[in-house]
């Protein structure tokens, strides 16, 4: 066995120590981003107004740590995304692309929806604010266990209350007949002895602002085998999950964006 191979089968067995309700269960010791920046990163610019172009529970591992061996490099280059109203800010790596589009019915009035896709138009992540509350049944029959593979404290306003922790950027999986994985901000407690319906990429905003949220989806379920997965993950192993986190260069840019969220009063 090599050291590597018992680092990550000691975190996965960690998982099963560290059940509990909070979404936010991380590694004992740990208290930073997992990125590593590349040398002579370039420092943000700002984009134009209302868009960016690419021109301009338990837990297994990394999570609020140190960068880790192996962990994936953020890109280079970054620039800022804001609304024209000023409301919200984040930077993303200069090759990625945000652009505003129509918020989905239901939402308050000024609601924003802002998507981020790599060059080739793939959507990797959305950002939508004035969403509506809302709760959801979860019947005994209906949870499936879940782990939390990363959650990393963030500075953002969100309403406190029962069922909730402080906003976390986490990416989670829940078992279905594969491991689905999803990265986003959230503030909304996972379930109780890490089992779930669905985990929910939400952050409970201020009284009068309305929720929300930022990441690939909404909230995260264990799908059906003919339903359309992406774009949140699917792995075989809690290890490929843990080295999508722990090594991929896609998820050290973003968390790190994610990390960037600025919601303005």
């Amino acid at each position: 066995m090599t050291r590597k191979t018992a680092v990550l089968g000691f975190r996965i067995m960690a998982v099963l120590v560290c059940g509990g309700m909070a979404s936010g269960c991380s590694a004992q010791g740990q208290a930073e981003p997992s990125w590593t920046a590349q040398p002579d990163a370039t420092a943000s610019t700002a984009a134009p107004t209302g868009t960016a172009t690419a021109s301009a529970g338990p837990t297994t591992s990394g999570g609020q740590g140190s960068p880790t061996p192996g962990a994936g490099a953020t890109s280079a280059a970054w620039k800022t995304f804001s609304d024209p109203g000023k409301t919200v800010s984040f930077d993303l790596p200069e090759e990625w692309i945000a652009q505003s589009v129509t918020p989905e019915e239901g939402t308050m009035a000024g609601a924003l929806k802002v998507e981020v896709k790599k060059p080739d138009g793939t959507v990797l992540a959305s950002l939508r604010t004035g969403l509506p509350p809302s709760a959801q049944e979860c019947a005994e029959a209906a949870r499936r266990p879940y782990t939390v593979i990363s959650s990393v404290p963030v500075d953002l306003p969100a309403l406190a209350g029962e069922g909730t922790i402080a906003p976390h950027v986490v990416f989670r999986v829940i078992q279905g007949y594969r491991y689905f994985g999803s990265f986003g901000i959230t503030n909304i407690v996972g379930g109780a002895d890490g089992q779930a319906c669905e985990l929910r990429n939400v952050v409970r905003g201020p009284a009068g602002k309305g929720d929300y949220s930022f990441g690939d989806l909404p909230a995260l379920k264990a799908f059906a085998p003919d339903e359309k997965v992406a774009p949140a993950k699917a792995f075989d192993t809690l290890d490929q999950a843990a080295k999508y986190v722990d090594e991929g260069a896609e998820f050290a840019n973003v968390q790190r964006m994610l990390m960037s969220l600025e919601i303005k009063n």
